[in-house]
């Protein structure tokens, strides 16, 4: 890997289906609460594209599937049960994609400035990564909870980059949701969709600047995303 075209760039990650597989835990969480109502499980499969939209979405669909629906409060309990359950369960199963571990060396190697920018709570993001030993290399962690906006709102993005000591013109969205590519393009920042995420739409549908099927594929698409943005 060409180390040198990570040079002088900030690279945003979104976390959840981008950076790490955290579907099996998630989905885990979700059929034990499920459990706990006697209602039946679901599959990693089948959730795979409700994952993006966050826990309480999660938690809705799978009522719906059993024929089951719960008032507000009812879904706040549940909520918080969720949390509280993954929060003692967020790296069981959950895993780094292939190549990811490299990547991200190879751009601090080179300089790059690493963020992660995500809707997953700040506290829980940072409690994956470090049981996965990955916290220690980004320079900013950015989550739902952190500012008072989250992702499609650009400025999630732009204070990820800013905390990171980037700049937005030499910066890099790396995502899988629409949300992602939104907040990309309202911060006029490129932004690249992997396409083993946990999007409803397809990723080549998702209007991003391009599509990796695997991680070895980002370093050369660089020079091109950041044409005309000298460092």
């Amino acid at each position: 890997m060409k180390t040198a075209l990570f040079s002088g760039a900030t690279l945003v990650f979104d976390l959840d289906g981008t950076l790490v597989d955290t579907a099996p835990d998630l989905v885990g969480t979700l059929n034990h609460i499920l459990g706990e109502l006697a209602l039946p499980a679901v599959t990693a499969e089948q959730f795979r594209p409700f994952i993006s939209f966050g826990a309480r979405r999660m938690l809705v669909e799978g009522l719906r599937l059993a024929g089951e629906t719960r008032n507000d409060g009812q879904l706040d309990g549940l909520l918080e049960q969720f949390l509280d359950h993954y929060g003692n369960n967020v790296a069981v199963e959950s895993a780094p994609y292939p190549n990811v571990v490299d990547v991200l060396d190879a751009a601090r190697e080179a300089g790059a400035r690493l963020g992660v920018c995500t809707n997953k709570r700040e506290g829980l993001s940072r409690s994956l990564l470090r049981e996965l030993h990955l916290l220690d290399r980004f320079d900013a962690i950015l989550g739902r909870d952190t500012l008072d906006v989250c992702k499609p709102d650009p400025r999630h993005l732009t204070e990820t980059i800013a905390r990171a000591g980037g700049r937005a013109d030499r910066a890099i969205m790396i995502g899988d949701s629409a949300a992602d590519v939104a907040a990309a393009k309202a911060a006029s920042v490129p932004v690249v969709v992997v396409s083993f995420g946990y999007s409803e739409t397809p990723a080549h549908a998702l209007g991003a600047d391009a599509v990796i099927d695997d991680y070895t594929e980002l370093a050369a698409l660089l020079p091109g995303l950041l044409k005309g943005n000298p460092a």
